[in-house]
Parts: structure tokens; C-alpha cells; sequence
């Protein structure tokens, strides 16, 4: 299909803004992780780009788990009409993480070492607004486990996941 056999519609713009990322994340190695997710949910500290991007909030926070809101809209939308599949993964990599972090004491980080991703049923606008929980398995000092949910309004479960994350001390934060 040629450029100009493209059926043109309404132009939707959707503007991002965020916070330093660099500014916002510094006090996060100085607090256990606990504590640095509920100033997250607080609004002590800024969400980080990636949540404002994605329309993504944590909403709870408690050691050994973390929850997370979106309202999928078609800026979430992939070629075939549905949510991307990718926000999706992107919720879950997110709660299991942040479940990670509220186990973390200072000065000690994580990341992802895997994500298993099983989608159940297919998201869209008219979905709603969807919930993610994250849950630590099994903490450890060098690997974490966790598992992750996605649940509509309804509660109907939309994807599971299982993640391993790597546990490693954070640099301390450079002098300002």
C-alpha cells in the first residue's frame, strides 16, 4: 500500500513529561527499598519516566510485594488493534522488580535475569483498568524469584509471568 492509500483519521497526540531521572532515582540508594517505593506511591518521589510513559502507577508497596494500575488506551495499541503485548510485559517486569526492592535493605539493588510471559486474553481500551501484583517466591542475596499477575476490573486474569532477578549492592551515589 502506497503512502497516499493510507486512510487518514483524527491525529491523537498524547504529551510525556518527566522528571531528571538521574535526580529522582538518588535517593533510592540511600533508603531500604521499602521505603523508597512508598515515597514512590506518596509522591515524596516522582515516578520514573518509564511510568509515565507507559501510564503505569504503583499503587502498593509491602516487602515481598508490589501492585501497579494502568488504563490501557489505544496509544498502547499494536498493528492488530489490541494492547501491545509489551505493556503488558513491561507491567509485569516492573511489579517483580519493585516486589524485589521492598525486600532490599540500602545500598543494594536488582535487575532482571528473566521474564516467562504466559498472555491469557487479549487487552484493549475497552478492557479497563488492569492491576499487576508482584510477589517474591523466594528472596535471596544473590538471585530472587517471583511470580506476577494481571487482572482486569473484573478480575479476570489477563497474563502470568515468573521472573529471576539478580541481586548485586549498588554504587553509592556520586557527590553533587
Amino acid at each position: 500500500m502506497a503512502d497516499d492509500d493510507v486512510a487518514e483519521g483524527p491525529r491523537r497526540r498524547r504529551v510525556i513529561e518527566w522528571d531528571d531521572p538521574f535526580e529522582t532515582s538518588r535517593p533510592a540508594a540511600g533508603l531500604a527499598g521499602i521505603d523508597y517505593l512508598q515515597g514512590l506511591i506518596d509522591g515524596t518521589f516522582p515516578p520514573p519516566p518509564m511510568g509515565r510513559l507507559m501510564g503505569m502507577d504503583l499503587v502498593e508497596a509491602e516487602v515481598g510485594r508490589a501492585v501497579f494500575s494502568c488504563l490501557p488506551d489505544e496509544s498502547h495499541y499494536n498493528t492488530i488493534g489490541i494492547v501491545h503485548g509489551g505493556l503488558v510485559c513491561t507491567l509485569l517486569d516492573s511489579a517483580a522488580g519493585c516486589a524485589v526492592q521492598s525486600t532490599l535493605p540500602a545500598g543494594v539493588g536488582y535487575t532482571s535475569i528473566d521474564l516467562n510471559v504466559s498472555y491469557l486474553r487479549p487487552l484493549r481500551q475497552s478492557t479497563g483498568r488492569i492491576t499487576v501484583e508482584g510477589r517474591v517466591l523466594k528472596p535471596g542475596r544473590r538471585v530472587a524469584f517471583t511470580e506476577g499477575r494481571v487482572t482486569d476490573a473484573a478480575g479476570n486474569l489477563i497474563a502470568t509471568a515468573t521472573s529471576s532477578l539478580l541481586v548485586f549492592p549498588l554504587d553509592p551515589p556520586a557527590a553533587s
